[in-house]
């Protein structure tokens, strides 16, 4: 074992602050990274706070992880000191069941090692996530970065970025799609740019006026106040697919007559509160969906890097020092950040 440094917290009302901690030493297939940048998530937030009912104290958050190889095990091969690298919302799975061996480890049916917050197999106790200097990984779950993508940018792909890119895939986003996001925060900013890039007809859903200059520059080709009845009631029945990025309870049936036919709502934000029960008739005239997504599988999760690469999509971001991560959760409570705080590790002494 080896001390590392990060940030953690050790209860849901006291905030994060320096923390001494055991990574293990790589292992034959293991890949140490030193960690240069990670993204902050919603998840992190509700995590820390214990929103979700689930957090083991202290936890080390951080899942959207970017860095250089600085150690690898003797089996590995696809990894070697000073390569970029990535890992993002997992770090193991059981490798066995249909989900795994399908390429979709998560919803792996013994439920994913998740970063952070998740039994560590190895040393006992938690898993501690990239709020931190080092991680060790398996090089099943490390992820290759294209060299042409600024890594502060990069960061949120690994959360932010696969779990819009994951449901977009998925439903067959395409050109000749009419294709809805609902929400314009750190998702939703990242499924506008993926849904432009896929060709499809692209439309923001937000409650704000304000942001319909940055949501066209993002790539939106029309922006709706999704409080004003008529505008949304002139696009009733027209869309082949509407992603919820919005992480606050809030009314699906307004979005759900949106859809056409066999058209599908999915839900990507996680509220700490149940949305309010859809209108069934809403669903059951039209045969319309309301579906979720989680993230998505290491091999989806490197085809979406691999078309970050090709079509030079980032996240918009905020630099920050790990010191300033407390003021950053406040300002993430108010939507105060443009669309993703990223952490740059060197402030961590």
């Amino acid at each position: 074992m080896s001390t590392t440094t990060g940030y953690a917290t050790h209860s849901a009302t006291t905030p994060l602050e320096s923390l001494s901690f055991d990574r293990r030493e790589p292992g034959a297939s293991d890949v140490e990274i030193d960690i240069q940048y990670c993204g902050v998530c919603h998840s992190d937030l509700h995590t820390a706070r214990n929103e979700w009912n689930m957090t083991v104290y202290p936890v080390v958050p951080g899942h959207e992880i970017v860095g250089r190889v600085s150690r690898v095990g003797a089996g590995v091969t696809h990894f070697a000191a000073g390569d970029l690298a990535a890992v993002g919302c997992m770090v193991d799975s059981c490798g066995t069941c249909a989900d795994c061996v399908e390429g979709l480890e998560q919803y792996c049916q013994s439920f994913p090692i998740l970063t952070y917050n998740s039994p560590d197999k190895h040393l006992g106790g938690m898993t501690y996530g990239g709020y931190s200097k080092r991680i060790v990984v398996d090089e099943k779950f490390v992820l290759r970065v294209p060299a042409n993508l600024p890594l502060p940018g990069a960061a949120p792909l690994l959360c932010a970025g696969i779990t819009t890119y994951s449901p977009l895939r998925h439903w067959g986003v395409t050109r000749g799609k009419k294709v809805g996001i609902a929400g314009l925060g750190g998702l939703g900013h990242m499924g506008l740019k993926f849904a432009h890039a896929l060709g499809a007809h692209t439309v923001l859903f937000t409650t704000s006026p304000g942001k319909e200059a940055d949501a066209r520059r993002l790539g939106a080709d029309d922006v709706v106040i999704s409080a004003n009845p008529d505008e949304m009631k002139r696009h009733a029945g027209s869309f082949d697919f509407i992603l919820d990025t919005v992480s606050a309870p809030h009314n699906l049936d307004a979005f759900t007559a949106l859809l056409k036919r066999d058209a599908t709502l999915c839900l990507v934000g996680a509220p700490a509160e149940p949305h309010p029960s859809p209108a069934v008739f809403n669903l059951v005239f039209r045969r319309r969906q309301i579906a979720g997504s989680l993230i998505g599988g290491i091999r989806e999760t490197q085809e979406m890097l691999d078309f970050c690469g090709q079509h030079g999509i980032t996240s918009d971001i905020e630099l920050i020092r790990m010191q300033d991560i407390n003021v950053a959760y406040e300002r993430m409570l108010k939507s105060d950040v443009k669309y993703r705080f990223v952490i740059d590790l060197a402030s961590l002494a």
